[in-house]
């Protein structure tokens, strides 16, 4: 096996990994701010990969471009099922949210089956089986499309909470709440607007993986198990560590596929769950447990 080959890979699945971590940097934001488990956050995501799928098949739309306005929805979707629907159970015990949640995910799943059947859809855009060499490197055009545009929503988000006015107050809820409540500030329409910045930021990384896998009804669960692991690895509530641990996934996946075979990455990916459970509970990057 060349050098090369494994190079590649490599490349491959560093690409792939920063669209995970964009997938599950929205799982990860919900739930250090409102400390709720968006147990539907896979499901949401198929949504918007069939939005951009429709988008494409009736104008042509490039998920690229159609990414913008399918995650505008997707935060007006997420502000709305935030305020009229999770905010009343955020006071409850975490077994109502947990029962509220995968009911919300069971009725997308099937409302998707019902809407566009079982059969598998996807994009074919102009640039899907080019690539870029580089010497020996090859560069997937359709991963380093998707992955850019991943990182420049990683790097917007980072920034909205770092300088943004309305961003340091999400953060300000999220370390004190009673404190937060105190000072003024409007708990439940920030906590909604994260719901919502949670969800544009699972739209988008739905759109770019249109430009990767195809979509069928059933590619919810999959994609929300995959979220768990990830901001587990990376650290729960951790923005970086969701990058870190999509990154990481999206190697071990390639990985995995290269050396063993590629139904066998899931098994790597749970290996590397029970390996940072086992030796860093608390993820690569998140806080130590009390």
């Amino acid at each position: 096996m060349s050098a090369s080959l494994v190079a590649n890979v490599v490349i491959a699945g560093v690409l792939t990994g920063l669209v995970y971590g964009l997938m599950a940097l929205g799982l990860s934001v919900i739930f250090g701010v409102v400390r709720v488990v968006n147990f539907a956050h896979g499901e949401m995501m198929t949504i918007a990969m069939y939005a951009a799928v429709l988008l494409f098949g009736a104008w042509h739309l490039d998920p690229i471009l159609a990414a913008l306005p399918v995650a505008a929805l997707f935060f007006a979707f997420g502000y709305a099922l935030q305020k009229g629907l999770v905010n009343p159970f955020i006071t409850r015990p975490e077994h109502s949210q947990f029962i509220l949640l995968v009911a919300v995910a069971i009725i997308i799943s099937n409302g998707l089956l019902m809407i566009f059947g079982p059969d598998a859809r996807n994009v074919q855009t102009r640039y899907m089986l080019d690539s870029w060499a580089l010497g020996p490197l090859l560069f997937d055009q359709s991963r380093v499309f998707a992955a850019l545009v991943a990182v420049g929503a990683i790097a917007a988000l980072f920034a909205f909470f770092r300088f943004a006015r309305t961003g340091k107050a999400i953060r300000a809820c999220a370390d004190n709440y009673l404190g937060a409540k105190v000072v003024g500030l409007n708990v439940k329409h920030l906590y909604a607007l994260t719901f919502g910045l949670g969800a544009a930021c699972v739209a988008v990384a739905g759109c770019m993986m249109t430009l990767l896998v195809e979509v069928t009804p059933s590619t919810g669960p999959a994609y929300t198990l995959l979220a768990f692991i990830i901001v587990i690895v990376g650290g729960l509530g951790s923005m970086a560590g969701a990058l870190l641990g999509g990154v990481l996934i999206g190697l071990s996946e390639a990985l995995a596929g290269l050396f063993i075979d590629p139904s066998a990455k899931s098994m790597f990916s749970f290996a590397l769950l029970i390996l940072v459970l086992l030796f860093r509970p608390q993820g690569l990057l998140g806080r130590k447990l009390a």
